[in-house]
């Protein structure tokens, strides 16, 4: 027989579950609409009558003439004008020219020219952290991409949070002298920097084996932090300083200057410039946490970038990721030598 005491608790308990739902599906609605009121009204409401899973919507694909796409848990599919998923691209919405125009201009709130530094490199980034990839012809100054004009294809990818993704990962990342120095190798859409935000939350928070570091975070295009006027959107930890919409190597440089991190935080590596900010971070006694595009630890080794970190052993860990039906899926851990440790 249950006790009165017992059937207050359970009602208790039934209340938070629902409270913390409603809050849940509160802010997922908050972030559907802030999401869908940048397309044009008609590719909107398509995209509304498609019933998306926003929790595990990756991607939304115009391109002016073709079918809209949309990929959910790493598939494809096209959507025709009644919201029907198809693989069939002639059956799906064609997306027109100004359907096109009119998304940009909700992108850009009718001012894409004030833009115009960001879209030189291919992308915008929303609040939130989601990010709004454009092609196009571009218009150069000297050798250089001055803007991007006459956008035919824009690429919205949306940031996802995924508290608690770290957690097989984070008890391997910690050695002798605490954080180790790690490399996170990703193929796309696998979760790198959702696992990478993670990681950097925990690192920051600590837990009751490790205590909390400061940690500096360089996010160059917006998505790890997903900050808005310098603020951060996403939970990245209460000792985490951001350089926002900052090259990597500079704000590398910047962090170890002005801010004394210990870890110091950066997605995609790909640069020799990062290269050569590596070797500052390392001899200021900080702790690399970086990610990089890959499909296995050869495919970086074949690398002419990484060939002299990796061969003096800089990395001493290895973080490899696959495709799967969560974020930041791992394929396997290997420590600075190779050797496999998960």
């Amino acid at each position: 027989m249950i006790s009165g005491c017992e059937k207050t608790d359970r009602k208790i308990s039934l209340f938070l579950i629902l409270s913390t739902y409603i809050v849940l599906r509160g802010e997922n609605m908050k972030d559907r609409d802030e999401i869908l009121r940048i397309f044009s009204l008609h590719i909107r409401q398509i995209l509304e009558r498609a019933d998306l899973d926003f929790d595990w919507l990756q991607e939304i694909r115009l391109r002016a003439e073709r079918p809209l796409a949309v990929v959910e848990r790493g598939r494809e599919a096209f959507l025709t004008g009644d919201g029907d998923r198809t693989r069939e691209p002639r059956r799906a919405w064609q997306v027109t020219a100004q359907e096109l125009r009119e998304t940009m201009e909700f992108v850009g709130k009718y001012s894409l020219y004030a833009y115009e530094d960001e879209l030189k490199q291919g992308y915008l980034t929303l609040r939130g952290g989601h990010r709004v990839g454009v092609a196009g012809k571009t218009v150069l100054e000297g050798d250089k991409v001055k803007s991007v004009r006459y956008i035919s294809c824009v690429n919205v990818r949306l940031s996802h949070e995924v508290p608690g993704c770290g957690d097989p990962v984070l008890p391997y990342l910690y050695g002798e002298r605490g954080i180790c120095h790690t490399l996170i190798i990703s193929p796309p859409r696998c979760g790198k920097t959702t696992l990478l935000r993670d990681l950097v939350r925990q690192i920051s928070d600590g837990n009751e084996r490790h205590r909390g570091c400061t940690v500096g975070v360089v996010d160059e295009r917006s998505e790890i932090c997903g900050c808005y006027m310098g603020i951060p959107g996403n939970d990245v930890g209460v000792r985490t300083d951001v350089m926002d919409a900052c090259p990597k190597a500079e704000g590398m440089m910047m962090l170890v200057r002005s801010m004394a991190p210990e870890v110091i935080a950066v997605d995609e590596l790909g640069r020799y410039e990062d290269i050569s900010a590596i070797e500052t971070v390392l001899f200021s006694g900080c702790r690399l946490l970086a990610t990089v595009h890959g499909s296995d630890l050869s495919d970086i080794q074949s690398k002419p970038l990484f060939q002299r970190l990796m061969a003096e052993r800089v990395f001493e860990r290895y973080v490899i990721l696959e495709s799967g039906s969560r974020a930041g899926q791992v394929k396997k851990i290997l420590d600075g030598g190779g050797r496999l440790l998960c």
